[in-house]
């Protein structure tokens, strides 16, 4: 580069100068291994290469140890279907409920049995073979019509039958125990 004599020229020359050659008044080095690339460290490259000789030399004093066929046993298969194993499942344990408030009881005793029913052959019944008669709920299954007799007039039931009539109503003969008799029972609701 032809520098001139001129004040600007000298000036500028200077300035062009000053751009390649690189100045470390403003800039400051730390040395941090992790700041530079692995092939600038070489004693790193030295830990890593022992540490994969040692590695080697163990697992092939181990294979050594093994010997060439190596007694492993295969477990005794006693069925010929497979089936999934049973893994754990446990029970939900919710944070929160889902519903702030559970609904009352849909069918209690008061809505699952309707009336009783006193016509001659429902007499005849209580007479003859110890068995209520009532009309209860249409939705109302067996399990829930012995509770609500058992809530409500404190008897236990042996044996309940239902059926449906063709107006629609359900019909339950609810069989007492031999140690109550439906003739009190029938005379303690009031419907004799």
């Amino acid at each position: 580069m032809a520098t001139t004599k001129t004040a600007k020229g000298k000036a500028a020359s200077k300035s062009a100068c000053s751009n390649l050659i690189p100045s470390f008044s403003n800039q400051t080095y730390h040395f941090n291994p992790s700041s530079f690339p692995v092939s600038l460290l070489p004693f790193t490259r030295a830990i890593d290469a022992a540490s994969s000789k040692e590695a080697k030399a163990k697992s092939a004093k181990k294979a050594a140890l093994q010997g060439a066929h190596s007694h492993s046993s295969r477990k005794t298969r006693l069925s010929v279907s497979f089936h999934r194993p049973k893994t754990l499942k446990l029970a939900r344990a919710p944070k929160y409920p889902r519903k702030s408030i559970n609904h009352l009881p849909r069918m209690d005793q008061f809505r699952t049995i309707v009336s009783p029913l006193n016509t001659e052959s429902a007499m005849k019944k209580i007479e003859e073979h110890n068995t209520l008669v009532f009309i209860v709920d249409i939705k109302a299954n067996k399990r829930q019509i012995k509770d609500a007799v058992k809530k409500l007039y404190d008897v236990q039931a042996a044996k309940i039958n239902t059926l449906i009539r063709p107006d629609g109503k359900k019909k339950a003969y609810v069989r007492l125990t031999a140690d109550h008799d439906a003739l009190d029972v029938a005379n303690k609701i009031g419907f004799i």
